[in-house]
């Protein structure tokens, strides 16, 4: 389904309306306008220089690496790209704000105009307008240390790159908006321009919310909930701010336009100051920043290495390479997992061989080692050996799973020659496997005769007992063919 979603009556009679602004931190080496470091987890103040604290007398300087991760991030989520790039200060005094205003974009942004297509957990889709992306610098962080009465402030994070996304109205329950967000994380993520881990807060938002008394009714006022880093946080914000304006409207009562925090151990919001209008933020052109062209050739060089989408690998692996739609959802979750198996059909496996492997040993060996796939000795490479011998009957899955702990432990030895050296390869050839089953079948005498008689139940004990006899080396199938000619 893709349009208008059903409504989502919130308690009592009111509809809501939901628009989340995401905040995604750009994945650059360092800071929007300075060449100090963004990084996570330095000690406090450790990452500042005379710029991004503002001290007298500095001047901006852009990071083109910024601009090229904002613009593979439009591209990635459906939006135009203005071929001017202006910046703007928007001012409003914060303590971790050191300059008294923030540099952003408010009426050129770099991306506009956008439609972001996700799934919905029912499998239906949406489609959801993306009114704008805009490039700015972060602010600083303040910190409450429990116990103490005081606050403290980390300039750190204080103008590392922003991409801001500003989707439209267009949200209409919390569960919608949930699903929304995780799947605009997980565009982003392939596409390369940020880790978006909401841990570490490069990957947060804001959420907008009005109810009205029916579907085409007028919005009604908005109160916008800041800063939830959680996906549980956002549908459990809303909830909490649906009940809460519900309750106001049902007493007759009259919402006020409000920024609100959650508490997540009340499970309530609380207002923390009245809204903000454009007009208080009194924007003008940055006068220490030129406008920069931003070229249609560039932009189109860039769509054509902007990364695969989840969406379109997700129709890849169910249309072309025929995955279950289980396996197809387990590897587009996590791109490192979908990339390992795209590298190991590459090598010449088959891909439903190879995803059902990776799925389940590559896995084992990457969380026994507590390492990342990249990191693995057994390659993709080498799985496609592997995977080669269980397809050509030339190994049980079961040894696989021997061979694979022993292709990691040895990375300097050919596959085929460990499967060798540890005597898994299967036996596949009738005359070599006849004996071994005619001599089963004599010791097994009275489980024959019970067969015969109409226990035919008792075929799998009897190839149970053929592959004990071989030590699992023999080919299931060659021995259930040669069971069944016997036996009749």
């Amino acid at each position: 389904m893709t349009g208008t979603a059903t409504p989502h009556s919130a308690p009592g009679r009111w509809f809501p309306v939901i628009g989340l602004e995401i905040h995604v931190q750009l994945a650059t080496a360092t800071k929007m306008f300075c060449r100090c470091e963004a990084r996570y987890g330095a000690p406090p103040n450790t990452l500042v220089c005379p710029v991004c604290t503002a001290q007298p007398g500095t001047l901006p300087v852009l990071n083109a690496e910024a601009v090229r991760l904002g613009v593979l991030a439009g591209l990635a989520i459906g939006c135009e790209i203005d071929t001017v790039l202006e910046f703007d200060r928007k001012n409003y005094y914060y303590p971790d704000l050191p300059k008294g205003y923030q540099i952003s974009q408010y009426d050129r942004p770099l991306c506009h105009d956008g439609r972001f297509a996700f799934e919905l957990p029912d499998g239906s889709r949406r489609e959801i307008t993306i009114q704008r992306a805009h490039l700015e610098e972060d602010s600083g962080k303040v910190i409450h240390p429990e116990g103490l009465d005081l606050s403290l402030v980390d300039l750190n994070r204080a103008g590392t790159p922003l991409l801001e996304i500003v989707s439209g109205p267009d949200l209409r329950s919390p569960a919608e908006a949930s699903a929304y967000l995780q799947a605009m994380r997980q565009t982003l993520r392939y596409a390369g321009v940020s880790d978006c881990d909401m841990e570490k807060g490069s990957f947060r938002c804001d959420a907008n919310l009005s109810l009205r008394p029916s579907e085409d009714a007028p919005f009604g006022t908005r109160t916008e909930v800041k800063n939830l880093n959680s996906f549980r946080f956002v549908e459990a914000a809303l909830n909490a701010e649906i009940e809460r304006q519900s309750a106001v409207l049902d007493a007759g009562g009259t919402v006020i336009q409000a920024t609100l925090g959650f508490d997540p151990d009340s499970g309530l919001t609380t207002q923390l100051r009245t809204k903000e209008e454009v007009h208080d933020y009194r924007y003008f052109r940055e006068p220490d920043l030129p406008a920069f062209a931003v070229t249609a050739d560039w932009i189109e060089q860039l769509r054509g290495v902007l990364p695969e989408s989840p969406v379109a690998r997700h129709q890849r692996y169910v249309g072309v390479f025929a995955l279950a739609p289980e396996h197809a959802d387990a590897l587009v979750a996590d791109k490192a997992l979908g990339d390992f198996l795209d590298a190991t059909v590459d090598a010449g496996a088959s891909p439903g061989s190879a995803a059902r492997w990776i799925l389940s040993e590559v896995l084992r060996l990457a969380n026994a080692a507590k390492r990342p796939l990249d990191e693995l000795a057994i390659t993709p490479a080498r799985v496609a050996e592997v995977v080669a011998l269980v397809d050509a009957g030339q190994l049980s899955l079961q040894a696989s799973r021997h061979l694979a702990t022993a292709v990691e432990g040895q990375p300097e030895v050919a596959v085929r020659e460990l499967a060798e050296a540890l005597d898994l390869l299967q036996v596949s050839g009738a005359d070599e496997l006849t004996g071994v089953v005619r001599e089963v079948l004599a010791v097994e005498a009275d489980l024959v005769a019970r067969y015969r008689g109409g226990k035919t139940e008792l075929f799998h004990a009897l190839l149970g007992a053929v592959m004990k006899a071989s030590r699992g080396k023999a080919n299931p199938g060659t021995v259930r063919e040669l069971l069944e000619r016997e036996l009749a």
